[in-house]
């Protein structure tokens, strides 16, 4: 009895159903970093703390010194404006209109001096270029008034002075350019779609197990908002120091991960949360990386997650990465989608969880030869032969009930009970007759 027992706690574990005991375990136990001799988690706490290439919220922690050639920023100054500090965009927008506001009035300043407007303005007879301007604050604020097109009709430009007329002309076309290159920067910078990328969620760690007797890096994606991600595509980057067999030393090399680009998985319908593969082959960086040597590599996952807003048309960027002690060895994702009256709910609560399930600790190219001479463990159900036995899948079960478990659900309907208030993955995790239907 006890043997039998075990065995269904094994079966339980390697097709992803955590037993019902670690389930009601508190959450921060749950998480809690356990090493057994099946599963592993890639930390050590010997080493040190290493520096990020991309930050967790997507920015690049790279720094340029030493650039000489700074006129170049300067030969596109919309972008350089546009990319500046929101504190010092609002002071150059402010600086360049009080700049030029007082520029013109000195010019119609000056005008009035060398006319002799404001000496003999308030005498009878007498035709100044611009009526009842007197002084430097009156000039400024008519250049104000020419500019900005308020006309209050107390500073008036006369038919008599064709030097005004010109610099009339000449202020207003400037200040047409002035008001197109000024709003244009700050409609730009307000409608930037960095603010959408606040929205998409990456999951906090990746994992690595196995997935229809291939070892698979998984991570989890997801959008918080109901305006969807269109076109939206995912691409991953392995950025590790390598040196080359003719000694030349690359640091922070990047090399690609496939993650769907030779099938069109990379190009997501992100409407609920999906859970990213890269299949490990003869292709992967990580083809002949075990546990044990994983462990001892310093290496960063860069994802990279791009489309364009719905609402705007515009293209959204959405960055974050994985340090080598954030890969977890031996887990997988908690299912967070789960069907309801008429809907599906996806539950934000999971979506950083994983739960242990059983994975070997060799390298992919070690699973793929021992698979191809015969099943690795013939008992564990994980690396059979026929994966589709104990495939798990909440929507398909909740959708498509267990021969086998019919009798009970009918029961559990009859007695009230109503499964549509929880995760419907959950309870499906939890489910015991699920087990009845697994192999002896």
């Amino acid at each position: 009895m006890a043997g039998d027992s075990r065995v269904l706690m094994d079966h339980n574990m390697e097709i992803g159903v955590t037993p019902a005991q670690v389930k009601k375990l508190p959450k921060h136990l749950r998480e809690a970093q356990i090493s057994t001799e099946r599963t592993h988690l890639i930390s050590d706490p010997a080493k040190k703390p290493r520096q990020r290439y991309v930050q967790k919220d997507g920015k690049c922690n790279v720094h340029h010194g030493n650039v000489q050639e700074t006129y170049r920023y300067l030969s596109d100054l919309f972008t350089t404006l546009v990319d500046l500090r929101w504190r010092l965009s609002l002071f150059i927008f402010t600086l360049v209109y009080v700049v030029n506001w007082l520029f013109f009035g000195f010019l119609w300043w000056l005008i009035a001096l060398i006319r002799g407007d404001l000496v003999h303005g308030d005498e009878e007879g007498w035709t100044p270029c611009v009526e009842n301007l007197n002084s430097f604050v009156s000039a400024f604020l008519f250049s104000i008034e020419t500019e900005t097109t308020i006309g209050y009709g107390y500073r008036v430009i006369t038919e008599k002075c064709p030097e005004g007329i010109i610099l009339l002309l000449v202020q207003a076309i400037l200040g047409s350019i002035v008001n197109a290159m000024m709003v244009g920067c700050m409609f730009v910078k307000i409608s930037q779609p960095k603010n959408r990328a606040e929205t998409l969620m990456f999951s906090h760690k990746a994992v690595i197990s196995v997935r229809d007797n291939k070892m698979c890096l998984m991570f989890r994606v997801g959008d918080l908002r109901n305006s969807h991600i269109v076109e939206a595509s995912i691409r991953a980057k392995l950025i590790r120091s390598q040196q080359t067999k003719e000694g030349e030393f690359i640091p922070l090399n990047q090399t690609d991960i496939n993650i769907g680009f030779d099938t069109g998985d990379d190009r997501l319908f992100l409407v609920s949360p999906l859970i990213i593969s890269h299949e490990i082959n003869e292709k992967s960086p990580f083809w002949e990386m075990s546990l044990a040597q994983m462990e001892k590599e310093e290496f960063e996952i860069v994802v990279i997650l791009e489309g364009m807003v719905e609402a705007t048309g515009m293209t959204c960027q959405a960055r974050s990465s994985y340090l080598d002690t954030e890969v977890l060895w031996g887990y997988r994702f908690t299912p967070v989608l789960s069907l309801e009256k008429g809907f599906y709910e996806v539950d934000y609560n999971n979506f950083h969880d994983v739960y242990e399930t059983n994975t070997p600790t060799c390298s992919a190219k070690e699973l793929a030869a021992k698979l191809r001479d015969g099943p690795l463990l013939p008992q564990l159900s994980i690396l059979s032969p026929d994966p589709k036995m104990h495939t798990f899948d909440p929507l398909d079960r909740m959708s498509k009930p267990d021969p086998l478990s019919q009798d009970e659900d009918k029961e559990e309907r009859e007695s009230g009970g109503d499964r549509g208030e929880t995760n419907g993955s959950a309870a499906a995790l939890e489910e015991p007759p699920l087990a009845d239907g697994l192999p002896d």
